[in-house]
């Protein structure tokens, strides 16, 4: 039992996570190889064929050399590769003309350069796997975050330590504002997992809007399990991001669960970024209204959205103006990336001249249809000829009955009710009136 080689097996399938099948498959093609380059070259010809055998169970090995059964010793022509019907029934009672049979061949006689050759097949084949399962695993990771430690500045970037390789953080993915110190733990995104002819190569991001995407992810167990969306994501990376998000359970606020109690879990997360300042938004399917949270804090007076153009037209106050923009247009650019529309914004005062920009802007009245509309329904309509028109209220006992003979109609103080319509027709009326209370008054 070849315990050595089992147990060197065992640490190489620990460290390097390959398996044991990979590894007797290694060992097996570098004592194929070791054959062939032992009876490569002869008087006799060139190895064609050799076949080896490893034992799981046990670690041993043998090494055959698989040869063609020919007539005769005459038909021969390679010793290494042929062998006569006669000598092939040694190793095998039932063989045929035609058909192979493998001859065991001790492995302790291939040459120092043969089994060097061998050592080098196995040390590649180690290689190639080890590749092939850092390739796999970080693949598995790509567009997603990882832990890594800083390891050196290139002058064009950062180098990464991810554990089993080196990732490449570029200049152009680095925050400008971000300074670290080597062996300083930070998080950053994979951007990419390439497989050269070196072996893996990973490019990441600290710059990517999806890093705080995944940063909430792992911050937010709402976010994790669906509970809740996040949207969209605007980003100008070491400054500002602005997050829209949304739920479908009605009992769950997405703002602040992404806030979560006393701002604890959106910190941690502005802690990660170094200070960057991070605004969430709740999700609107009205494009006007999603405008107007996403220019938050800002206040909105109007918003009037295209859907179809993809552009917005939105008046502010006066004093709100610089607010809504940004510093440097900052509010308003990462509203439009958040929004996907092309944001115009105006103070009042601006907006009261600029078409647009005002609601009559958008109200269309027709002044011809509008009359016929209220002749054409009320002139010949049920009002027009109904029971209004000549129905209880025309003929009926309001129009010749007690109120029009009856005690309403003459009234016991006649003169006085004259007198006072008089003085609604004329002037004389007035004067009449007037003698009228004199004389009352000097009687």
């Amino acid at each position: 039992m070849n315990t050595e080689l089992l147990e060197a097996l065992d640490m190489l399938e620990r460290e390097k996570d390959i398996s044991r099948e990979t590894l007797f498959e290694a060992i097996e093609n570098s004592l194929e190889a070791a054959y062939r380059n032992h009876y490569g070259k002869g008087e006799n010809g060139r190895a064609e064929n050799g076949h080896a055998v490893v034992d799981r169970e046990t670690g041993d090995f043998k090494v055959f050399a698989v040869k063609e059964i020919v007539e005769t010793e005459d038909d021969v022509f390679s010793t290494i590769n042929q062998i006569s019907l006669e000598d092939a029934r040694k190793y095998k009672k039932d063989a045929q003309v035609g058909e192979t049979v493998e001859i065991e061949v001790e492995s302790r006689e291939f040459s120092r350069i043969a089994a060097q050759n061998a050592k080098n097949v196995i040390l590649q084949k180690i290689r190639e796997e080890e590749r092939s399962v850092i390739y796999n695993q970080f693949n598995d990771k790509e567009k997603n975050i990882v832990t890594g430690i800083v390891q050196r500045d290139t002058g064009r970037g950062m180098i990464i330590n991810l554990g089993k390789l080196d990732a490449t953080l570029s200049e152009k993915e680095m925050v400008p504002t971000e300074h670290f110190r080597p062996n300083e733990r930070i998080k950053v995104y994979v951007l990419e997992v390439r497989n050269g002819n070196r072996g893996p190569r990973v490019m990441v991001s600290r710059t990517h809007p999806d890093l705080v995407k995944r940063l909430f992810e792992t911050e937010v167990a709402e976010i994790a399990d669906g509970t809740v969306q996040i949207k969209a994501i605007a980003r100008e990376a070491g400054s500002r991001s602005k997050m829209a998000v949304w739920s479908d359970n009605p009992d769950v606020d997405p703002v602040g669960a992404c806030v979560g109690m006393n701002g604890a879990r959106v910190n941690s997360i502005v802690d990660e970024l170094r200070g960057e300042k991070i605004d969430i938004i709740n999700w609107d399917e009205n494009p006007g209204q999603l405008i107007q949270n996403a220019l938050s804090p800002a206040k909105i007076i109007y918003v009037f959205a295209d859907p179809e153009e993809k552009t917005a037209k939105v008046v502010v106050p006066d004093y709100q103006l610089s607010l809504a923009i940004g510093k440097e247009g900052q509010n308003a650019r990462l509203a439009a990336r958040l929004t996907g529309y092309k944001i115009d914004i105006k103070s009042e005062t601006q907006a009261a001249d600029a078409p647009g920009f005002r609601p009559e802007d958008y109200m269309d009245y027709d002044d011809e249809e509008y009359d016929e509309d209220y002749e054409g329904e009320y002139a010949e309509g049920e009002y027009a000829e109904g029971e209004y028109a000549e129905g209880e209220y025309a003929e009926g006992e309001y129009a010749e009955g007690e109120y029009a003979e009856g005690e309403y109609a003459e009234t016991e103080n006649t003169e006085e009710n004259t007198g006072v319509e008089s003085a609604g027709n004329d002037d004389e009326g007035i004067e009449a009136v007037a003698d009228g209370d004199s004389a009352s008054e000097e009687a």
